[in-house]
């Protein structure tokens, strides 16, 4: 199974911005990579998700004008630029590949067939 790498999650006050990373990955243009997240007890949620080589890309309206999905080819890497962070953005961030690409289905958790172990988002007030 592919194995999936996020980092740069870390603790910032409200109104700040953070980028995650993702790298690993392990399928080929027309594939989709998406953003998910999570807190304890809860579903994981997708947040944006890029058809990978098409560059289109699909968010959630709870983010949509705050974050960024995009894609480096050269380094094999997906990016999630985050601004003006709020209090409920606060989780852990998940990043995973799936060798399909749909537009309805873009933000669905059974879409993706590989994940990265998560890195930790955490905004305060």
């Amino acid at each position: 199974q592919a194995r999936l790498v996020e980092s740069g999650g870390d603790s910032v006050q409200a109104g700040g911005s953070l980028r995650l990373s993702c790298v690993g990955i392990p399928y080929t243009d027309g594939s989709m990579m998406g953003w998910f997240r999570q807190v304890p007890g809860k579903k994981r949620l997708g947040v944006a998700a890029i058809v990978y080589g098409e560059r289109t890309t699909y968010y959630d309206d709870a983010v949509k004008g705050r974050f960024t999905i995009s894609q480096d080819s050269a380094d094999n890497t997906v990016y999630l630029q985050m601004n003006n962070l709020k209090p409920e953005d606060s989780a852990m961030y998940y990043c995973g590949a799936s060798r399909r690409k749909s537009g309805m289905f873009a933000l669905q958790f059974g879409m993706y067939d590989s994940w990265g172990r998560g890195t930790q988002v955490t905004v305060s007030s």
